[in-house]
C-alpha cells in the first residue's frame, strides 16, 4: 500500500476535530431553529379574524379597542365581556372617541395602505386616511372626511377630536401639522404648522417622519378653555395651541431628547381643573411607564407613574371616573386596568393595541380625576411580584436563549427592540431574537470554516500582511 493512501495521523486528528465541530454546530441549529419552530406553532394570540378574538373580563361599561401594526381591527365588547363589533376592513385602526349623544356610536381614524398606482396614487406604497363613524350596535359606518397622501410610511392621521358638530382637529403626521377642518364643506379653517416653532434639524428625519404628532385633544373648560393640546413624539414634547397666538409660551411638557421627562411618547390626556388638574396623563412609551404630570407654580412636577415587568411601549392610557386607569399596552398585547393600588383589575389580549376607550364615560374618559387629587402611589416594574412578561422564553424550556434573550432586550436601545417587535410576528420575542441570532451566527461561522478547510485541503494559504517571522 502507498504512502498516498494511507492518511497521516494529523489528517486523521484534523478529520475528527472538524465533524466534532459539525455536530457542535448542527446541534445549535437545531435547537434554535426548534426554539423558533415551537413558538410560531403555539396557538397564541391573534386578532387578525374575529374568531379568534378573545372575550374579555366583565366591567360595568362597553369597551372598545383598536389595533394598528400587524393586524388592523376595531373590536367593541360588551359588558360581559363577548365581541359585539368587530372590523378589519381598513389596514390600521388608530383613535376612537364616543360621540356625545351615543356612547354606543364612536369615530374613529383610519388608514388603507394603497399598493397600486393610479388616479390617487403615482409612486405607491400610498395611503388613504378617513375619519369614520360607526354605530356599533348595528355596524352602519359612515364616512365622514377622508384624504389621500403621497406616502404610507409616516402617512396617517392617528387621532381626531371634534369640537362641534361641524368641525374636527386632526394630528396629521403626513404634513407636521394640526389642522381644524369642517368635515361637511372639506375646508380647513385653522392650521397649525410645527415647523413654525420647531427647526426641523432636531427631532426626526425631515421630511420623512420629523415631528410626528400623532394626539389632538380640544379642551373645553378652564385656562386652556378653545385651545388645543398636542403631542409630538419625534420632539419628546406635548404642546398647547391657541387658535389665534399659536404656540403657548412655557406650558410645553418635556423638551427634545429630555428622557427624565418622557420618550416618543404616545396620546397625552389633559386633565382639568375642575376634575384636579390641570394635569397630563401620558404614555410614556419608549421608557415603558404611563406617568402623570401636574401643573404647580407654573411647572410641570411628575405626580405618578405606572409599570410592571411586562409593560412594553405603551400607547394609550385613560383615568377612568372610579379611579382607576386603562392602559393600551401595545408591545406587551394586551390592554388593562389598573386600580388605585397599582394591581390590574381587567385585561383583555390584543395583537397590538393602540388604543382603548371605556365606553359610558366620556371621550377620554373625561371624568377621570387627577392622580394628586385622588393620592395615587406610584408603582414601578420592580414592585410587580408576579413575573409574567411577553413571551417568557419557556416554551421551549431551553433557558440559555431564554438567557441570551434577557441581555438582548437589557442592552439593545429600547426603540431598536421596539422597532424590532413591531416588525416581526406576535410569537417573537426576546427568546426568539436570541435563537434568530444564535442561528444566524452559528451558520455563518459555520460556512466559513468549511470554506476555510476546503482551502486548506487544497494547499491554498493565506497570510497576515503583519506576521511574525521565525529566526
Amino acid at each position: 500500500m502507498s504512502d498516498r493512501s494511507l492518511p497521516s495521523l494529523g489528517d486523521v486528528r484534523s478529520t475528527l476535530s472538524r465533524n466534532r465541530l459539525r455536530i457542535a454546530f448542527l446541534v445549535v441549529v437545531l435547537f434554535s431553529v426548534a426554539v423558533l419552530a415551537t413558538a410560531a406553532s403555539d396557538d397564541g394570540l391573534s386578532t387578525a379574524s374575529e374568531a379568534d378574538v378573545p372575550d374579555a373580563p366583565e366591567t360595568e361599561n362597553h369597551t372598545v379597542v383598536t389595533e394598528s401594526g400587524r393586524a388592523g381591527t376595531i373590536t367593541a365588547y360588551t359588558p360581559d365581556g363577548e365581541v359585539m363589533y368587530y372590523n378589519n376592513s381598513r389596514t390600521k385602526y388608530f383613535d376612537v372617541d364616543p360621540t356625545e349623544d351615543d356612547p354606543l356610536t364612536v369615530e374613529y381614524t383610519a388608514t388603507d395602505t394603497i399598493h397600486a398606482e393610479g388616479p390617487t396614487c403615482s409612486d405607491p406604497p400610498c395611503a388613504k386616511n378617513v375619519l369614520e363613524r360607526v354605530d356599533l350596535e348595528t355596524g352602519e359606518v359612515e364616512v365622514l372626511y377622508e384624504r389621500y397622501d403621497y406616502k404610507e410610511t409616516a402617512g396617517e392621521w392617528h387621532d381626531a377630536v371634534r369640537i362641534n358638530e361641524t368641525h374636527v382637529a386632526i394630528a396629521d403626521i403626513v404634513a407636521d401639522q394640526v389642522f381644524v377642518v369642517n368635515t361637511e364643506t372639506e375646508v380647513v379653517d385653522w392650521l397649525w404648522d410645527a415647523q413654525s416653532d420647531f427647526p426641523v434639524e432636531e427631532a426626526g428625519p425631515y421630511p420623512e417622519d420629523w415631528a410626528h404628532i400623532n394626539d389632538v385633544e380640544y379642551i373645553e373648560a378652564g385656562e386652556h378653555e378653545g385651545r388645543i393640546m398636542a403631542s409630538l413624539r419625534n420632539q419628546d414634547q406635548v404642546v398647547f395651541l391657541d387658535p389665534e397666538e399659536g404656540l403657548v409660551d412655557d406650558w410645553t411638557l418635556g423638551s427634545e431628547n429630555d428622557y427624565d421627562v418622557q420618550y416618543e411618547q404616545h396620546n397625552p390626556d389633559y386633565i382639568p381643573e375642575s376634575q384636579g388638574g390641570p394635569a397630563v396623563l401620558v404614555a410614556d412609551s419608549e421608557q415603558g411607564r404611563v406617568q402623570e404630570f401636574q401643573r404647580e407654580d407654573g411647572e410641570w412636577n411628575r405626580t405618578w407613574q405606572w409599570a410592571d415587568d411586562r409593560i412594553q411601549w405603551p400607547r394609550d392610557a385613560d383615568r377612568l371616573p372610579n379611579g382607576n386607569t386603562l392602559i393600551s399596552d401595545s408591545h406587551g398585547n394586551r390592554v388593562i386596568e389598573v386600580n388605585a393600588s397599582g394591581e390590574i383589575v381587567w385585561e383583555v389580549g390584543s395583537t397590538l393595541p393602540y388604543e382603548a376607550e371605556r365606553l359610558e364615560t366620556g371621550a377620554e374618559s373625561e371624568g377621570g380625576r387627577s392622580a394628586a387629587e385622588l393620592g395615587l402611589e406610584s408603582r414601578a416594574d420592580d414592585d410587580d411580584d408576579d413575573g409574567g412578561g411577553g413571551d417568557g422564553g419557556g416554551r421551549f424550556g431551553f433557558t440559555p436563549f431564554e438567557y441570551l434573550g434577557n441581555l438582548l432586550e437589557e442592552h439593545l436601545p429600547h426603540r431598536w427592540y421596539n422597532g424590532l417587535l413591531f416588525a416581526t410576528p406576535i410569537w417573537m420575542g426576546s427568546t426568539e431574537f436570541a435563537a434568530v441570532g444564535v442561528t444566524l451566527l452559528s451558520g455563518l461561522t459555520w460556512t466559513g470554516l468549511e470554506i476555510r478547510w476546503r482551502l486548506r485541503d487544497a494547499g491554498i494559504r493565506f497570510q497576515l500582511p503583519v506576521h511574525r517571522r521565525d529566526d
